[in-house]
């Protein structure tokens, strides 16, 4: 698909590392994605105890059974938004980094994850975009009970996450989670990753493979 952003309003400032921006797909656009989303299959349910509980779809995956998302994921339009927002020219991650571009899902009763940041295992500043898909439950706004929190000076803030919006933020800086999902709601985010510098050591390579397999199993440690 031809990427297209629709900004309702300049740029969010960034000084906080954190910005978020609603309506940022035009409708069409947007819902030709969610149904892209919704045919995926192959969701890996992940449980750490006291820390995350959930289904996460893999990038390899998505670049063979969502190839719409992918391709705005490596756009240079995309590249270019998320440079604007941070001030700082970024660019997307690799493919065997499974969770360069990733869908996770929050869809079972308790599912959520803990409190945590973003490691960066990259040679530049490493930030994290989401896009929610679908965020609907029984609260009054029609939104499920599920919240994206941040901890930033001493301070803990509710991110708003209503579909079709954009929350960019420097996770390793951020501290932040998401709580636990309600009976019969469901939350699902794109989650991409983009960088300044993708290149890394050795040892960080290991480091990242080794955090993926809490969210991809062991075949992460071959990717």
């Amino acid at each position: 698909m031809d990427p297209h952003f629709a900004l309702d309003s300049p740029l969010p400032s960034f000084a906080q590392r954190l910005a978020m921006m609603d309506n940022i797909l035009p409708p069409d656009d947007f819902v030709r994605l969610v149904g892209e989303v919704e045919d995926l299959v192959e969701t890996e349910r992940s449980y750490l105890p006291a820390h995350k509980k959930g289904g996460t779809v893999a990038y390899e995956t998505l670049e063979r059974q969502a190839p719409n998302l992918v391709e705005l994921y490596r756009s240079s339009e995309l590249c270019s938004l998320v440079s604007d927002v941070v001030r700082l020219k970024v660019e997307a991650t690799p493919l065997h980094d499974q969770s360069s571009c990733s869908v996770l899902f929050y869809e079972k009763p308790g599912d959520h994850i803990g409190w945590h940041y973003d490691h960066n295992f990259y040679r530049g500043r490493h930030f994290t975009v989401l896009v929610p898909m679908v965020n609907r439950g029984r609260e009054p706004n029609g939104l499920s009970q599920a919240r994206l929190m941040a901890r930033q000076n001493g301070r803990d803030q509710i991110i708003p996450t209503p579909p079709n919006s954009m929350i960019v933020f420097e996770g390793a800086r951020v501290r932040h989670k998401v709580t636990p999902i309600g009976e019969g709601e469901r939350r699902v985010i794109w989650s991409m990753t983009f960088c300044a510098d993708p290149r890394n050591s050795a040892l960080q390579g290991v480091a990242r493979r080794v955090k993926d397999t809490a969210f991809f199993g062991f075949r992460a440690l071959w990717t």
